[in-house]
């Protein structure tokens, strides 16, 4: 009996895309696991170490990336976050496919990876609204953010969209039931592929 490898299913997208929404649905049915990030900032109430996050020293993080253990990491606001090699090589040896819900940079810096295993195992994809209209009223419709907050998230969008060639699979969104189905869809696909069963 032949067993297959598993897939690492990237997505990225701007804000109010959906991306966050379908990786979750997709991890909640059990058909892939997220990957758990490490990071630099505190805990939140509730937050698990080693759930929610692998918590770390800003000291601890940076000797991670000093050996390169990280497949790709980032800082935001002065904290620092990343995703370790091991947490992702462990579920695909293991034939479980993991989705990583990350932006462009990060999507890249996974690209430039040299890890044989990492290299078989991806697919990416980008997740876009059907338009610039469609992408303003989904970020308008939480109704908690000023037009300045709104103009800087449009601006943001946009120049992320531009990134959207460097992927292999495009998904223009539409209502969250299709792009579920046709999210899932890529992923079944791509198992079936031959090249991704171990003989």
């Amino acid at each position: 009996m032949s067993t297959r490898s598993g897939i690492l299913f990237l997505v990225s997208g701007p804000s109010g895309s959906g991306k966050t929404t379908l990786c979750r649905k997709l991890a909640d049915e059990g058909e892939a696991r997220y990957s758990t990030s490490c990071t630099t900032r505190q805990p939140r109430p509730g937050e698990v170490n080693g759930r929610d996050y692998h918590f770390l020293s800003h000291e601890a993080f940076d000797e991670k990336v000093a050996a390169g253990e990280f497949l790709e990491h980032a800082t935001v606001h002065g904290n620092s976050y990343g995703t370790l090699l091991s947490e992702v090589t462990c579920h695909l040896a293991a034939g479980i496919d993991v989705v990583m819900d990350i932006d462009v940079q990060g999507a890249a810096q996974v690209r430039r990876c040299t890890d044989a295993q990492i290299c078989i195992a991806l697919v990416d994809l980008f997740v876009m609204p059907p338009s610039e209209e469609e992408l303003r009223v989904r970020l308008t419709g939480r109704q908690t953010d000023s037009e300045e907050v709104i103009a800087l998230r449009m601006k943001n969008a946009l120049a992320e969209m531009e990134h959207w060639p460097s992927y292999q699979y495009r998904l223009i969104s539409a209502t969250r039931e299709e792009d579920y189905c046709r999210f899932k869809s890529l992923l079944v696909a791509e198992r079936l592929r031959v090249a991704r069963i171990q003989h």
